[in-house]
């Protein structure tokens, strides 16, 4: 008797489990390839924003190599997301100025990717976060600077 109640609540469960994961499949909504591969590397930046920001938060933990593989990570990959922009209809969280501003949303680009080269150039040969510090805080603005105009505000 015992085992028929085990085998029912296993059943039962099992049963329950299924119908909640087809119903959270049906509800979802599926992401546009061009905004989750923006999102996917902007969030790989600021991950590394974060790892940077703190050691310049607490410069007595600055780790060189660390810092030098943050900086060359968003060197190298400064230049992925752009063309993920070109369907106005994969707006994602981006702006209607992304596609009305094009050259200014061209420049914003550029300077994102000019800023990570000069940060990457910086940690090269940083021994301190005095090394990078101005470096790194331009590459902390062109993110605000671009997000101002080219990224919907979330209240």
């Amino acid at each position: 008797m015992a085992q028929v109640i085990k085998s029912s609540l296993t059943s039962v469960f099992g049963i329950t489990l299924m119908a909640a994961a087809l119903g959270l499949s049906a509800c979802s909504t599926s992401v546009d390839p061009d905004v989750k591969a923006r999102q996917d590397s902007m969030k790989s930046w600021g991950d590394a924003m974060g790892v940077m920001g703190d050691m310049a938060e607490a410069p007595d933990t600055f780790d060189a190599e660390i810092f030098k593989e943050q900086a060359a990570f968003l060197a190298e990959d400064a230049a992925t997301p752009w063309s993920h922009f070109e369907n106005q209809e994969a707006a994602g969280n981006a702006t209607e100025a992304v596609w009305s501003n094009v050259d200014g949303f061209r420049a914003e680009a550029e300077n994102f990717q000019q800023a990570t080269a000069e940060l990457n150039a910086a940690a090269q040969t940083a021994t301190s976060m005095d090394d990078v510090m101005p470096a790194f805080g331009q590459v902390g603005q062109s993110c605000k600077s671009c997000h101002t105009d080219f990224k919907v505000k979330n209240d």
